[in-house]
Order: C-alpha cells, then structure tokens, then sequence
C-alpha cells in the first residue's frame, strides 16, 4: 500500500508482513524505531511471534540462533556498537548457514562516539560470511526486507540488510509497503534445510578440528557463489507480485554509452543519479552503478555492467585504514585484468553531508583524480588543530623533533 511513512515504519511494516516467529531486540539508535514499531504491532495483534526483549545485542542473534535452529523463522536489528557488541554471534550464524534476517541501520563505529551514518559498521563484518544487501531508498529498503527472508530461507545463509542510518531510516517518504496478502503470495512457510528435533536428534554447530574444518568453509564459499544465480530470479517474481520493479543484484543508471560510471552503495546513489542528469544534460557521458547486493560481490554483474567504461569512480563510505578503498578492491578484482582508471572517493564519513555539489565536482573532474580522494576535506580544521604534524612526529626522536 502507498502511503507517507517513515523509513523505520515501512521495515517494520514489510518485516511483519513477513511473519516472522522469533524477534529479539535491543534498542541502539538509529535503528530503535524499528524494533519499536514491531514491538507495538505485536502489542496490537496485528502480528503473532515471540517478541523478546534482551539485554544487549550479543543476547538477541544468540537467541535467534536457537529459535532459527529449531526452525523458526527470526529477526533482529542493530546498529554501529551494536554489531560489533554481536560480532561473536553474527560469525556463529553463519557458520551454522542459519537464515537470519537482521536489518543494520548503517552508523559510524567508535571512538570518537558518532551516531551518524557511514558504512564502517556493516563494512567490518564483510568477510563474516552474511549476505550483505543494501538499500539505495526507503522503497528498496522495504522491498528488500521481503527479498531477504525469500533467499536466506532458499540457500540457507543469513542475510543483513543494510539501510543508511537518519538519512533513510528517520526519512519519511512516499512507500509502497508490500502488504501480508502479496508477501503471502511470495513468501511460503519456513522449510529449515535443518532443524533440531528431540525426536530425530542430531549435532548442531559440533566442534570440527583440521581433518574437516576447510571442508566446512568450502562448502560456504560454494553455498555464497549461488546467491548471483538465485537472486535476480527471486527478484523478478517479487517484481511480479508486487506489481512493479523489485531491487536485484544492481541498480544501473543511464550506463548506456557512458565512458565514465560512478559506483555506489546506499542512499548516496539516488543523490548520484540527479548528479548524473545535470551531467548528462551538459553532454557529460557519466553514468551510475549502484551496489544492491554487495556480498557475496556479484563480479560477473559488475563485470558486464562496466564493460563499456573507460573510467570508474567508487563513492565509498567507509575504508581500510592505511590502505584505502573497500568497494573499490571488489571492483578492481571483478575488472581484472583490464581494469579501466580506477578512483575511489571516501565521503560522508560520520554523517557529513554527501552534497550534489561536491559530487558535480568529482564527476567533472574525473579524469583528474587521484588515486585516493577524501571528499570535502578540511584542510583548515587539520592545520588548526595539528593533526598532521603529529603524525609527522612520530617515529622522530625527541632530541631531533621539533
């Protein structure tokens, strides 16, 4: 149904149309209301589980881990601390291919404290062996909570769903929430592929020294490759049911003879494509790829998508410190080995805003950028505060510093 809604409501709203039978929560802004508004559905009837609330985040995925093995279909929420508060658990997960389905409301990791939105916090748990999704709109965000219990229930794996923290999630927009009839319709009974059963009692997640224990990883890494396979046709009947276009593994925009393709992840990609219009328009051949799914990295998918660019630019809201872009590493391996310029711009760190402006900037002087950007950086604020000649100091005698 269409209507204005908050982001948080509109996840609320399609997870419960979900149905899921375990929710665990512990509030962490900014993706409290969430887990709020599921709370007050539950309270009103409007959706049946076992809503748990627990003291802290490890508590919540270590309890869906036991509603998800006895087959229970579950859910979950955090943010920034809150995901590496869990870390523990989000590796136990996966490793026991549980289909959890936790949304992360995208914040800056600490310290200095930041409540505000960048990609670090899901970043760091890349490798964990989840699914990562992300939403690039409170639409996709809704849409993609329903695509994720589909596919995490289909191979088996649990899936995050990541959607910018404030920017989306207190955003409130035009939504078509997928309502119970069409996620119905979508989205049949939980069936494990594993289940624990006193009657049929077998071992869950048992100790496995070398003999086996790359055995068990390989079999996740081959479980991983056959998400780009299963995704776009699990996509495509969502689109069907809905009625309308369902996110998938990319978001492609105006990539038609662009020579130059910005690529990106998360609400910045919708700032990208007005960007992209106001370039094209003054005869700019540019173009934007946004990531939906971002792990397992659908390489091929990228691969096709970029074969027409002589120059890529990846608008990245997180890095690896000392050594640059996150994103831009996926790319470069997808490309390899004619691999086209290859930029990365680090921007909206901790919150900072991600202008149209600044990025018309990166757009019109692609073909002048360094290796590695840090959009909109203070200069003034660096010197002020003599930031950089510490960092100089370092390693320096003191006899010989100055």
């Amino acid at each position: 149904m269409l209507q204005q809604v908050e982001g948080s409501k509109a996840v609320a709203a399609a997870v419960a149309a979900c149905r899921p039978q375990v929710v665990c929560a512990y509030p962490i802004s900014p993706q409290t209301h969430i887990v709020e508004q599921i709370s007050r559905l539950v309270k009103s009837g409007q959706l049946h589980c076992e809503y748990l609330n627990v003291d802290c985040e490890t508590s919540a995925l270590s309890g869906l881990i036991g509603a998800s093995a006895v087959g229970a279909r579950t859910y979950t929420a955090t943010s920034s601390q809150g995901l590496l508060h869990m870390a523990e658990a989000v590796f136990n997960v996966a490793g026991l291919g549980l289909p959890v389905v936790m949304t992360v409301a995208n914040r800056a990791l600490g310290a200095p404290i930041n409540i505000w939105n960048d990609h670090s916090d899901s970043m760091s748990q890349r490798d964990s062996g989840w699914v990562q999704l992300h939403a690039s709109s409170n639409q996709a965000a809704a849409d993609l909570h329903v695509l994720a219990f589909r596919l995490a229930e289909t191979v088996s794996l649990p899936v995050m769903v990541c959607m910018d923290g404030f920017v989306l999630t207190h955003a409130t927009e035009r939504v078509d929430v997928p309502d119970a009839a069409a996620v119905d319709a979508y989205l049949p009974p939980f069936a494990p592929h594993e289940r624990l059963d006193p009657d049929d009692p077998v071992s869950l997640g048992a100790m496995v020294g070398p003999e086996a224990f790359t055995e068990v990883r390989y079999v996740a890494h081959r479980r991983h490759q056959r998400v780009p396979e299963v995704l776009p046709a699990l996509s495509d009947e969502l689109a069907h049911v809905l009625g309308r276009p369902a996110p998938g593994l990319l978001e492609p925009y105006r990539l038609e003879d662009a020579d130059t393709v910005v690529v990106a992840l998360g609400s910045v990609v919708g700032t990208l494509q007005d960007v992209v219009d106001a370039a094209r328009a003054a005869g700019h051949r540019v173009g934007v790829l946004g990531l939906a799914l971002y792990r397992p990295f659908p390489a091929d998918a990228v691969r096709g998508a970029l074969a027409g660019a002589s120059r890529v630019v990846v608008v990245e809201r997180a890095f690896q410190t000392g050594v640059g872009g996150i994103v831009t590493d996926d790319v470069r391996r997808s490309l390899a080995p004619a691999v086209p310029a290859l930029h990365t711009v680090v921007a909206g760190l901790g919150g900072r805003p991600v202008t149209r402006a600044s990025l018309q900037a990166v757009v019109e002087r692609a073909a002048d950028l360094p290796d590695l950007t840090f959009l909109d950086l203070d200069d003034a604020l660096l010197a002020r505060e003599g930031a950089l000649a510490a960092v100089e100091r370092i390693g320096v005698p003191a006899e010989v510093a100055p």
